[in-house]
């Protein structure tokens, strides 16, 4: 992917992945990071614990780069293990920056995996450095490791607790220790998203207890799901059990909306809600909402697929898969010139010819953010003979960046901040453009309206509306 390529869409933000108790547990979190790839594609790690060392090999690329030889699995030994993909959103992409990061301490090793973003994590950085911390990255993960260290409080636990209270944003987080195992939390208002799993075996009381960013991971290791991690929650896993901990009481929720509509794997379950159903009622939606005369509704895969699947089930009309996504697709290998950038789009997209020629075609697609990408696919719809094209969007305009963790540019770069929807439509050159309406986005996540839903969900990237403070923004200090 290119630098250019991640400016045109949202891009994920990461995935972590935990297990205690199991045999090959690094194993199993090689797995477990394979299924939350999609989460993120530039780094992937494991840090390991045997009972009494800690084992770690990180690398840049994917799990299967990263992890596929079996020497490397070997040096990876213990029945407890933690896991990251990385998808840079703060700090860049080097080998310093991949985690789990990992620390030793007075009272021994610590390593943690984090996804999201921190929106105090320069104003406490600097007053960290002041005090002579010394940091090694420039992600904001590395911000917990200090608050950590210079914690004076006794237990790691109340270390971790102290910690998080001083942060302030939107996080999952999963930690492993040598006395508390495995800690997971989410983030007060529960913006991004952490599931509890167990392996088989646990109705006899032997199971291992499994933590990850969505359900979809669980599945491919065979644990069965148990619940989500629920906001501002912190769950110990060790030798005594499940214990949990609420030390923020209960602040409501503002889960992710985008998880629903973009991020998460189509076959996941979060916050109770399957997020392939979500997609599919979005397509519903859309087709009551902004209904036009065509021949065929096309997806831009994957995240598409859904959506216009549904949005050929409510307006009766055939969905066929006009576009063809190469899922073999990784960095750009070729010098970005001019010439090969602009044919980027074919690389990972090649219209199915056959199935465009000579017809009206609505394409559905999860999201306009500068709208180069959708112009690109626009004209190669055409070029295949399309006679119209119909851009549906299963989102509402994204105008506002996002600062929880999600990768998306300034607001003067969000095509939807700086142009109308008319303007939209010719620069892309659609021949129509309209995207889900908020009360349509809502209704297909089961609520009533947005008035209903948002008091559920985190949305600032279509209303501005940020549920938690910007504390490095308004003091004009971003990492």
């Amino acid at each position: 992917m290119t630098q250019s390529d991640s400016l045109n869409r949202p891009y994920e933000e990461c995935g972590v992945f935990g297990v205690w108790g199991v045999p090959d547990a690094s194993a199993l979190t090689a797995l477990g990071l394979h299924a939350l790839q999609h989460r993120g594609q530039e780094a992937a790690g494991i840090v390991s614990f045997d009972g009494e060392r800690f084992h770690q090999h990180k690398g840049l690329g994917l799990v299967g780069d990263v992890f596929g030889d079996s020497r490397v699995m070997a040096t990876l030994p213990g029945t407890v293990a933690i896991g990251h993909n990385r998808y840079a959103t703060t700090g860049g992409t080097h080998v310093r920056n991949v985690q789990p990061l990992y620390a030793d301490y007075e009272f021994g090793g610590l390593a943690v995996a984090h996804n999201g973003n921190l929106t105090n994590s320069a104003t406490l950085k600097q007053a960290l450095v002041k005090r002579g911390c010394i940091f090694h990255s420039s992600t904001d993960t590395e911000v917990f490791i200090h608050l950590i260290a210079i914690s004076l409080y006794t237990t790691v636990l109340d270390r971790f607790i102290d910690a998080v209270k001083q942060v302030k944003g939107a996080y999952s987080l999963i930690t492993l220790t040598p006395d508390d195992g495995l800690i997971g939390m989410r983030d007060p208002l529960g913006v991004r998203p952490l599931v509890l799993g167990r392996m088989p075996g646990y109705e006899q009381g032997n199971g291992g207890w499994v933590l990850a960013s969505e359900t979809c991971a669980l599945d491919i290791i065979g644990a069965d799901y148990v619940r989500d991690i629920e906001p501002g929650e912190i769950v110990v896993i060790n030798n005594d059990g499940l214990r949990s901990l609420r030390p923020f009481g209960d602040q409501g929720g503002r889960f992710c909306v985008f998880e629903y509509i973009y991020f998460a794997r189509p076959d996941s379950v979060l916050e109770g809600q399957p997020v392939y159903e979500a997609r599919r009622q979005i397509g519903c939606e859309l087709a009551r909402e902004s209904a036009v005369e065509a021949d065929v509704v096309v997806p831009v895969p994957d995240s598409g697929v859904p959506s216009a699947i549904g949005y050929a089930a409510e307006s009766g009309i055939p969905f066929e898969l006009g576009i063809i996504r190469n899922h073999y697709v990784g960095r750009t290998f070729i010098e970005p010139t001019d010439q090969i950038r602009n044919l980027g789009v074919k690389m990972k997209h090649s219209a199915n010819r056959p199935v465009l020629a000579g017809k009206r075609v609505i394409l559905v697609d999860d999201s306009i953010v500068r709208g180069t990408t959708s112009r690109k696919i626009v004209d190669m719809v055409r070029a295949a003979g399309a006679t119209e094209v119909h851009m549906r969007i299963t989102s509402p305009p994204t105008k506002h960046a996002c600062f929880y963790g999600i990768d998306t540019p300034e607001e003067s770069k969000l095509m939807a901040a700086t142009h109308t929807l008319e303007e939209m439509a010719q620069a892309i050159g659609a021949d129509s453009l309209a995207f889900v309406s908020f009360d349509g986005l809502y209704r297909a996540l089961g609520h009533a309206n947005r008035a209903e839903g948002a008091r559920r969900y985190c949305d600032a990237c279509f209303t501005g509306d940020y549920p938690i403070e910007l504390v490095d923004k308004e003091g004009k200090l971003v990492a």
